[in-house]
């Protein structure tokens, strides 16, 4: 049986209304109505799981250098929120653990990034299957890894073969079912961008749903769901929900 996807993610929150990767991103999802967020992990220095894309801290937070050479506690000092608005200033950059307790109290599921800093893809795939298995009750639905680094994912099911996990990719490849099945994983991620539909004709005839990102225009989010896309990762989720609801 496939997997089955939601219809639409949250993309590192809802990223067009509160800053991407923070606590208040995933309580912006919840309230906008969205019952899965995506958002992307990686260690720090010392190797704490935290929620951060880029490799350099500029961007997102008030804190200069690598993510890989700053120890947590140094980042959990950062702003994670001023540069998105003055009503976020004093956000922090959230540890793993705590998404996932935010998680499990606002009822959300998630699509779990591993975005490893260069070089450490291996390590941060297994740390952070095995913090979630740690983590997240058994009682509950497996959250969903995803990565663009294979050897991530593949680390991340050597860890915990259990939990699902999807393939990350641009475009998608001519060889694209060979690395899904390689990898065990259950679902395929792709950009919109160059997408068409007998692409998507072809993921959906060989058993594996398609989530396809960051899809921010109602218009466009209807032809893909009529071209047969399972999943849309958006980061205005409350453009999206009204073609499905």
């Amino acid at each position: 049986m496939a997997y089955r996807l939601p219809r639409v993610v949250g993309h590192r929150g809802a990223a067009a209304s509160a800053p991407e990767n923070t606590l208040a991103g995933l309580r912006r999802a919840h309230q906008l109505g969205v019952g899965w967020v995506e958002f992307d992990v990686k260690l720090s220095g010392d190797g704490v799981p935290i929620l951060m894309h880029d490799a350099m801290l500029e961007r997102t937070t008030d804190g200069q250098g690598a993510v890989a050479n700053t120890a947590y506690a140094a980042i959990r000092a950062l702003d994670a929120g001023a540069w998105f608005g003055p009503e976020f200033a004093g956000e922090r950059v959230p540890s793993f653990d705590e998404a996932i307790d935010l998680l499990l109290s606002h009822g959300l599921m998630a699509n779990v990034e591993i975005k490893a800093c260069a070089g450490r893809e291996r390590e941060t795939g297994a740390a952070v299957a095995r913090r979630l298995a740690e983590r997240w009750p058994q009682d509950r639905p497996p959250l969903l890894l995803s990565s663009f680094a294979e050897a991530s994912l593949d680390a991340a099911r050597e860890a915990v073969p259990a939990l699902p996990r999807g393939l990350l990719v641009g475009k998608v490849p001519p060889d694209w079912r060979a690395r899904v099945e390689g990898l065990g994983c259950v679902s395929l991620h792709c950009s919109h961008r160059e997408l068409d539909a007998a692409t998507v004709s072809r993921v959906r005839e060989g058993g594996y749903p398609l989530l396809v990102y960051t899809v921010n225009e109602a218009e466009r989010a209807a032809e893909l769901f009529a071209w047969g896309v399972d999943c849309i990762c958006s980061d205005r989720p409350e453009a999206i929900l009204p073609l499905v609801v």
